[in-house]
């Protein structure tokens, strides 16, 4: 049973958010007439707290079963949403299942029936088809970003979810992307129909970058020397140019993390926990980081390829310039590259000389213990500052996970955190402390 549920107004309050926007106060209305819902918003403009916040205040906190189903195209996206209901401190248990991990996790988690289930198509109708959890209390479905998971090849799955869950109710589907194509076995009546998509959320300037070799990787030097130490993606189109473009970075002891859809789940959620604590200031991505993934405030992005189409070079500028806030995107081009009709016709932005930027910080390291024995940020906070002696302003993010947690540290401060820290107890647990 859930307990100490909280109202809107304490929510807004615990995640520092004084107001809601148009689009978020529009889809609560709908969403609370109950009526199945499209939902077209910009990237960034604070969608899943939109129909998270009006879901939950319907939810039953005394039946523990599964009552809320939300499917996500991606990992990141679904533990996006796991994150941001957490740090909402709703009182309800919340659980995100995805391919990429043991089936026998998500069980051991499930086991214990959270209110709200987020999981990816594949993962979820595998767990339905299983009968893994009751699905007669599940009256509301959320398909967050449906076009891409449509695109990347879900449809069947999406399909079985909606046949295996009878009595679904409401139905809500996201999107950032115009002229969508709803499926039909979504099954949508009379829905209502919400676009943000025209209206004008950000400061987003586009500028063209000219470089005078076809590699373009000198020219991405200067550019990186230019912008100096903030927080970027360089999207490339193909795993095996962030790797030559990561070649070339670490060749210039330019730090910076990777993200595309080879590697390994851990590494990519590790990627971008050193990117969010300022480990990692520049981020090497395909289009796989272009939504759906929670990253610090963007000034800039770098389209060091551009993408084949207009809706994913409008998503990957999406990442900056977020609610109502500036940002660059910048193309960097050769100077007789012809590009695509929807990169023309923009500015050419002129270089200067200038240093490489800085070296980050900030470290992270890993810890051996989570949610699952009982460690919470305060725990983990009471070691670092008062066993292992670092200041606040020598402490950075903590991230915790169900059986571990990372934290940001001051490079600096290493040599003398890790012998206090590492192999001590946290709440009867003995943790390991590791540089990541």
């Amino acid at each position: 049973m859930s307990t100490s549920t909280k109202s809107q107004a304490e929510i807004l309050s615990k995640l520092g958010i004084a107001a809601l926007n148009p689009m978020q106060l529009a889809a609560q209305k709908a969403i609370q007439s109950k009526k199945d819902l499209i939902l077209l918003s910009p990237t960034g403009t604070g969608k899943t707290l939109a129909f998270l916040l009006p879901l939950i205040a319907r939810l039953d906190e005394n039946l523990d079963e599964v009552q809320l189903l939300i499917i996500a195209p991606s990992r990141e996206l679904a533990i996006q949403i796991e994150t941001v209901m957490r740090e909402m401190g709703t009182g309800f248990k919340v659980n995100a299942v995805y391919g990429g991990r043991a089936g026998s996790k998500d069980r051991i988690e499930i086991k214990h029936r959270p209110a709200v289930l987020i999981g990816t198509p594949g993962r979820v109708a595998d767990h339905l088809r299983r009968g893994a959890f009751e699905t007669k209390f599940i009256e509301t479905l959320v398909l967050d970003e449906f076009d891409k998971s449509l695109e990347i090849g879900f449809e069947l799955e999406m399909k079985h979810i909606l046949e295996l869950l009878p009595k679904v109710k409401q139905r809500i589907l996201t999107s950032a992307t115009q002229d969508v194509t709803i499926p039909q076995f979504a099954q949508l009546k009379a829905p209502i129909q919400i676009d943000f998509l025209s209206e004008k959320i950000s400061q987003l300037e586009v500028k063209r970058v000219l470089s005078p070799s076809k590699d373009k990787l000198d020219t991405l030097i200067d550019l990186i020397s230019n912008l100096g130490n903030q927080n970027g993606i360089i999207f490339c189109n193909f795993k095996d140019s962030i790797q030559r473009v990561s070649d070339f970075l670490s060749n210039h002891q330019i730090s910076h993390g990777t993200f595309h859809g080879d590697m390994e789940q851990q590494d990519r959620e590790r990627s971008l926990i050193k990117f969010r604590n300022g480990t990692h200031q520049i981020l090497l991505a395909t289009d796989l980081a272009a939504r759906g993934i929670d990253v610090p405030e963007l000034s800039y992005i770098i389209h060091f390829q551009l993408p084949n189409r207009e809706s994913e070079f409008t998503h990957r500028n999406g990442r900056t310039a977020r609610m109502n806030a500036a940002g660059t995107a910048f193309i960097l081009c050769h100077e007789k590259e012809r590009l695509p009709d929807f990169a023309t016709n923009t500015p050419i932005a002129h270089l200067s000389p200038a240093k490489l930027p800085a070296p980050s910080e900030w470290s992270t390291l890993f810890i051996s213990g989570g949610r699952t024995n009982k460690i919470s940020k305060g725990d983990i906070a009471g070691l670092f500052l008062k066993q292992g002696g670092l200041s606040a302003d020598q402490l950075g993010i903590i991230e915790l996970k169900t059986d571990c947690a990372f934290v940001g540290v001051k490079s600096a401060q290493l040599a003398k955190l890790l012998p206090k820290v590492n192999s001590v107890k946290l709440k009867e647990k003995k943790v390991r402390v590791t540089l990541v």
